[in-house]
């Protein structure tokens, strides 16, 4: 990999801080759609540039075979939202083959529904 992940840490920082302000003020227990439209508002009101469910193409041997939505694409990292007791691999698997199918650097992986807020920092 050229250059290095520090580069995204403001980009990431700034999406962390808008999810600690959602999970502080709802805590856990809803739905993951609740804290998708809570965090849609959160980063709208920081003017932050993003875009909520993107598509994200998937390729096989250089052809389009399907299409994968991402909770969000924020400038360039890709943020994917869970709502779950604790994290499982799968979560994190699905995470890095969303972020290698996208083409981006940088991905969070955000985790709602536990008592503390869990963060997973992904870098291909």
């Amino acid at each position: 990999m050229a250059g290095t992940d520090k580069e995204f840490d403001p980009l990431t920082h700034a999406i962390i801080a808008a999810a600690f302000e959602v999970h502080q003020n709802l805590g856990p227990g809803f739905q993951e759609l609740i804290y998708q439209r809570a965090l849609f508002l959160e980063m709208k009101a920081r003017d932050m540039e993003f875009v909520r469910e993107a598509e994200i193409p998937v390729f096989y041997r250089g052809r389009k075979i399907g299409a994968r939505r991402v909770d969000f694409l924020v400038q360039d990292c890709l943020v994917e939202i869970k709502a779950k007791a604790c994290l499982e691999d799968v979560d994190f698997v699905q995470t890095l083959s969303y972020l290698r199918s996208s083409g981006k650097r940088v991905a969070l992986l955000l985790n709602f529904g536990s008592k503390k807020m869990e963060i997973k920092r992904i870098v291909n």
